[in-house]
Formats: C-alpha cells, sequence, structure tokens
C-alpha cells in the first residue's frame, strides 16, 4: 500500500485515544477495589490486569478476526485476519486513512474492558481460575458474536442499527452478563464495606478521562463527530452526576462521593452508543435521564434481594439499553445520516430498540450456560471460609495493606 493513503492526524488521534481507553482498564480495578473490602481489592484489581493480558492474547490469535474478519452469514468473522496474517504497516482502513492495525488496537482495548465491567458483579463470590475460563468462553460465545452483529458486518450493521461507541457491544453486553451472574451466584455469605473512597475517586476520575478516548475515538478520526462525541460525554457525565446527587438529596440521605462517582458513570455509559451521533443539547437530556434509569434500577435490585454487588446491571446495563434507545428517539440527521423518533422516523426508532432487546437478552441467556457449564465441570463459587479470610489471601495468596 502507498503510506501517502495514510493520515498521519486520523493515525495519532485513533492510537491516543486507544491508549486512553487502555488505562480504563486499570482504572475500572481501582474503582472496584475501593468499593469492596480491603481483604478483597488485590482480587479485583487482578480481574481486570488479567484482562489485560489474557484478552490480548486471544484477540490477536483469532478475536479480532472473529469480530471484525470477513462476514459470515451475518454472524461471525471469518478467518482471514487470524494472528493478524494479511496485514502490515501499511494495510489500510481505507474510510479512515488509518492503518488497519491501528484499529485492531483501538477495538482490542474494549474487549478487554467489556469482561473486566462483569466483575463487580460477582465480586467475592467466583473462583480466580473459573473466572479465567468465564473469560474466555465468554468472550467467543458473546463479546465476539455481538461486536461482528453490530460493528463487524454483521446482521445488525446491515439491518441499518447504530451503536457509535458500544451501548450494545459494551454496556448491555456486560450489564446483562452481570445480572446473569448475580442471579446464577446468588448472595454472598460474607458482605463487605467499601474500604478505600479515594481509590473510588481515582478510579472514577481514570474512567472518565479514558471515555474521551472511547467515545471521541469512536469517530476514527480527528474531525467534527469527534468533537461532539467529546462534548455530549462530557456533558451527559456532568448533568447525570449532579442528577444523582439531586436524587440522593430528594431521598434524605447525604450528598455522597459513592453517589456522585456512579451517577457519573452512569452518564459515561448511557451517552456511549449516541456520542457522536445527537447534537449538545440532547446530550444534557441522556445525562438526566441515565441518573434516573440508573438510580431506579439499582433500587429496584436491592428491593429484590439481586446481589449485583457493585451495581454493573443497574449502571451499566439499564445505561446501554436506555442509550440505544435514545439514540432511536434523539439522532440527529446533521451527524448521523438518519433521523431518530424526534424527527419523525419511526423505522430508525423499532430498529433500535429491537437490537437493544437483543443486546440484553443474548448476553444474559449465554452467560446463564457458561455459568452451568462451569458449575458441573469445576469449582465455581468462593467457599463461605474463604469469604471471611478474605479473597486475596486465599486465592492469590497477596494483600494490599500491610498491618
Amino acid at each position: 500500500m502507498n503510506p501517502a493513503l495514510i493520515s498521519s492526524g486520523n493515525t495519532a488521534f485513533v492510537l491516543i485515544s486507544a491508549a486512553l481507553v487502555m488505562i480504563m482498564t486499570p482504572g475500572l480495578g481501582l474503582f472496584y477495589g475501593g468499593l469492596v473490602g480491603k481483604k478483597n481489592a488485590l482480587t479485583i484489581l487482578m480481574e481486570s490486569l488479567f484482562s489485560l493480558g489474557w484478552t490480548t492474547i486471544i484477540w490477536v490469535l483469532i478475536g479480532f478476526t472473529l469480530a471484525f474478519g470477513p462476514d459470515v452469514g451475518g454472524l461471525i468473522g471469518g478467518l482471514k485476519y487470524a494472528l493478524l496474517m494479511h496485514m502490515n504497516e501499511y494495510t489500510t482502513l481505507t474510510a479512515y486513512k488509518i492503518p488497519l492495525l491501528a484499529y485492531v488496537m483501538f477495538q482490542l482495548m474494549f474487549a478487554i474492558i467489556t469482561p473486566a465491567l462483569i466483575t463487580g458483579a460477582f465480586a467475592n463470590k467466583m473462583k480466580f481460575k473459573a473466572y479465567i475460563v468465564f473469560l474466555t468462553l465468554w468472550l467467543f460465545l458473546v463479546y465476539f458474536p455481538i461486536a461482528h452483529w453490530v460493528w463487524g458486518g454483521g446482521f445488525l450493521q446491515s439491518w441499518g442499527v447504530e451503536d457509535f461507541a458500544g451501548g450494545i457491544v459494551v454496556h448491555e453486553a456486560a450489564g446483562f452478563s452481570a445480572l446473569a451472574t448475580a442471579l446464577y451466584l446468588g448472595a454472598r455469605k460474607v458482605k463487605d464495606r467499601p474500604h478505600n473512597l479515594m481509590l473510588v475517586a481515582l478510579g472514577t476520575a481514570l474512567l472518565w478521562f479514558g471515555w474521551f478516548g472511547f467515545n471521541a475515538g469512536s469517530a476514527l478520526r480527528a474531525g467534527g463527530d469527534a468533537s461532539i462525541a467529546f462534548a455530549n460525554t462530557q456533558i451527559a457525565a456532568a448533568f447525570a452526576a449532579i442528577t444523582w446527587v439531586l436524587l440522593d438529596t430528594a431521598m434524605g440521605k447525604k450528598i455522597s462521593t459513592v453517589g456522585f462517582c456512579t451517577g457519573a458513570i452512569a452518564g459515561l455509559a448511557t451517552v456511549t452508543p449516541t456520542a457522536g451521533f445527537i447534537p449538545p443539547q440532547a446530550a444534557m437530556v441522556v445525562g438526566i435521564v441515565a441518573a434516573l434509569v440508573a438510580y431506579a434500577a439499582v433500587s429496584y435490585k436491592n428491593k429484590k434481594g439481586w446481589d449485583d454487588v457493585l451495581d454493573v446491571w443497574g449502571v451499566h446495563g439499564m445505561g446501554g439499553l436506555t442509550g440505544v434507545i435514545l439514540l432511536g428517539i434523539f439522532g440527529s440527521s446533521a451527524v448521523l445520516g438518519s433521523n431518530g423518533l424526534v424527527y419523525g422516523n419511526i423505522a430508525f426508532f423499532g430498529k433500535e430498540v429491537a437490537a437493544a432487546t437483543i443486546g440484553a437478552v443474548y448476553p444474559f441467556i449465554l452467560t446463564y450456560i457458561i455459568l452451568w457449564i462451569l458449575d458441573k465441570t469445576m469449582q465455581l463459587r468462593v467457599p463461605e471460609e474463604e469469604q471471611i479470610k478474605g479473597l486475596d489471601i486465599e486465592e492469590l495468596g497477596e494483600i494490599a495493606y500491610s498491618e
């Protein structure tokens, strides 16, 4: 290929965005680590870090080609790019004038963090070795197919479904898988409280920072759509965080760090599928609705007694689903190319609702099946005595804090 066909500006933008998304994974580990007890903090951090390594190996061997290889029946990608064959530094993603390898690395960071999100639902409940097998099966049976359906030329993309940066692929897939794990594994025998809110705040800051790469980077070029996505990301996060604080106040609770951080992440998750496709005025509404929906979902979960430990379903699952539907409502022809419901396009709205439904049901069912298989073939749950002693010392043989 001719090197002149590559845009240095777009390439630099995508590579920097990939690095920003990468830092979200350890940021997530710190966020989750602060929310669990100090005897379990390293384990949940390590679950995120392990995905950083293991998912990379799977991705370069076969994952990328299953997600983004030549379409096979609208369901999965072919094996053209297995072991990253048939590409070099000059193989170009023509529409954006960036090297295909830059796109491979950018999408890798999404594949890394998505299963790591699920770990918040089974914190202190799943054996680490079982988690490794779960992570592997989940990538092959859930993530790679959904990524192909939505972004890799699969049947949802061919149908006209839009998902700018992962409302279906990342947040619904993780969130509804989290709900399946919470229901299958049941409640913890030993429940602990957040042990370090400074880590929670730091993790939130890293996630928020990285989310600009997550959303703006999904434009795959340094231009107007990236600018819209960047602005909408900040706007929705801020509106959601403050709305959550106001909801807590209205419920007679004190303003809390955890509440502010949870609200911000709900806003970020909800705006993700819409980020480059809606005007900033709509992003304000998205942020408010994100907090209302997530707050209601978490309250409902608590009422039902579902032990989704760190509210992955309420924040990410319902956030992603809500964002996909809101895209069907507010999507603007100025940036999307097809109008949302507010502009009178009922067909596009219907496609987004259908896609949101598929994005919830499929990962829930497949995750439940994966858990059932693991439960029948290996030790899945952490015994009560290990929960009492703490997973860090029992699973890793390490402690986060010296006495």
